[in-house]
Parts: structure tokens; sequence; C-alpha cells
């Protein structure tokens, strides 16, 4: 079943609740992310994706996720 960019964004936000969060994407497997959080001070931008790719759940696991590609870019607040 495709995944909406709704659904992403409220998986991530379930981890970071105070984060500015943008999700585009409707073709049910492709996506683009921005995330912008607090907790990304002092983390490299690898830190950074891998903590929003945790907060996926697995929809991003292998040929059987829910969700096929995400361009995502995250960054701490200036």
């Amino acid at each position: 079943m495709p995944i909406t960019a709704r659904e992403i964004e409220d998986l991530i936000r379930e981890s970071f609740p105070n984060a500015k969060i943008i999700v585009e994407g409707d073709d049910g497997a492709h996506f683009a992310a921005q995330v912008e959080d607090e907790s990304f001070k002092g983390m490299n931008r690898v830190q950074q994706q891998r903590a929003v790719y945790a907060a996926l759940k697995g929809k991003m696991d292998g040929p059987a996720g829910d969700l096929h590609a995400l361009a995502l870019t995250t960054k701490a607040p200036q």
C-alpha cells in the first residue's frame, strides 16, 4: 500500500515533535523531506539523517518497504 507525505511527516514528528518538517511528493513511493530540529545541534549530517531514517520505523527497509526513495535534507536551526 502506498505511503503518503502526511504519513511520513507523522512518523518523523513522533521522534521530532518540535521540528520544522516539509515533505513533498505524491506518487506514493518517491518523496523529498526537509527536517530542521534543535536536537541536530552538534550532529554531523550523517548522524542527523540516520536519526530521521530511524524515525521512519522500517518503512524504507528493502523491497517490501512502503517508501521507495526519500531525498532528505536535515539541519539544526541557526
